[in-house]
């Protein structure tokens, strides 16, 4: 039996520079992105006959490979070469359906390394995550970008570059232990308990990228903007920042925000948050606030009807946390 741990993320500025479309035409793409103590669990184990069983939100069995409607396992198989006679389930610490955590992508990049593990190979973060975006891109066709797969695999506080050519280049954003420590504390998530598809958003966001490249732009600049905030020690510069930010993705698409995450994230502005945005593609999911530390109870009260998310920074990429295998 194998099992991976895989974190998932939040995304503070470039998102949308990481598309195809974008990076390749506009002089390459640039995020700001960092892994969470919240994870994608994958167990796989041998099973006595040759069927395949996969258990998430609901259970398949089936004989081929090919009969398997979950795309990310099926396409997972095919790719590691595993053809039959395994169970393989999927565990998240959070709903794992449009919360914009970069769920789906951690699914594939935990699946690709539990499926390697159980076959014997150790894969690199870069090949686990090359292969995820090769499946959830290539093969797939899911309108999304590649800085999920990324930080999945890599983890920590990362500066990841898509250049035109296609390569990636990802760095660790190295600054002072307290100050993390101190950042971390003054940014608070909150679950709008509201689900969404996040490939519609995304549909509609990457055909509007020739329109909004100016914009994309601008976010892309605000990643150097942020990483200085923060080496700086400036941290409630970056508050300022997430607000500015915000402001810019709601441009791109037309269901990136609504009345209900706009009166929210006024009340939370107004309770004292600096700055703060829908994390992923937007439409629900979790809110991301940056918020003092002082003023942390009244943006509280001020959003009762919304589930706080207690979480820390991560330093690692996906693991294997078992591994006693066949």
């Amino acid at each position: 039996m194998i099992i991976s741990q895989t974190p998932l993320r939040i995304s503070f500025a470039g998102g949308g520079t990481d598309f195809k479309d974008y990076y390749e035409n506009f002089g390459g793409g640039i995020v700001l992105s960092s892994a969470i103590d919240k994870y994608i669990y994958v167990i796989i184990k041998k099973r006595f006959d040759k069927m395949i069983r996969i258990g998430y939100s609901t259970t398949e069995m089936v004989s081929h490979v090919d009969e398997i409607r979950h795309d990310l396992v099926r396409e997972g198989l095919k790719k590691v070469g595993i053809d039959g006679g395994v169970e393989i389930s999927t565990m998240a610490d959070i709903p794992s359906t449009g919360s914009g955590l970069g769920s789906s992508s951690a699914v594939m990049v935990g699946l690709l390394n539990a499926m390697y593990a159980y076959k014997g190979i150790l894969k690199t973060a870069e090949e686990l995550a090359r292969e995820a975006c090769e499946i959830e891109i290539d093969i797939l066709k899911k309108p999304i970008g590649k800085q999920d797969q990324y930080i999945a695999a890599y983890g920590n506080l990362r500066q990841i570059t898509f250049k035109e050519n296609g390569s990636v280049i990802v760095e660790s954003v190295e600054i002072d232990e307290n100050v993390k420590e101190r950042f971390n504390s003054n940014l608070l998530l909150f679950y709008t308990g509201k689900k969404r598809e996040a490939s519609n958003i995304l549909s509609e966001q990457k055909k509007n990228i020739n329109t909004f490249c100016d914009t994309l732009s601008k976010m892309k600049n605000m990643v150097s903007e942020m990483k200085e905030s923060l080496l700086e020690e400036k941290i409630d510069d970056f508050g300022h920042l997430l607000q500015k930010g915000w402001n810019f993705k709601k441009n791109l698409a037309s269901k990136i925000t609504n009345s209900f995450i706009d009166d929210i994230y006024k009340k939370a502005l107004d309770a004292g948050a600096l700055g703060g945005k829908i994390a992923g593609a937007g439409g629900g999911g979790f809110l991301l606030l940056y918020c003092p530390y002082d003023k942390q109870p009244k943006v509280r009260k001020a959003l009762p009807m919304l589930q706080e998310l207690k979480f820390n920074f991560e330093r690692g990429g996906t693991k294997i946390i078992f591994n006693i295998n066949h």
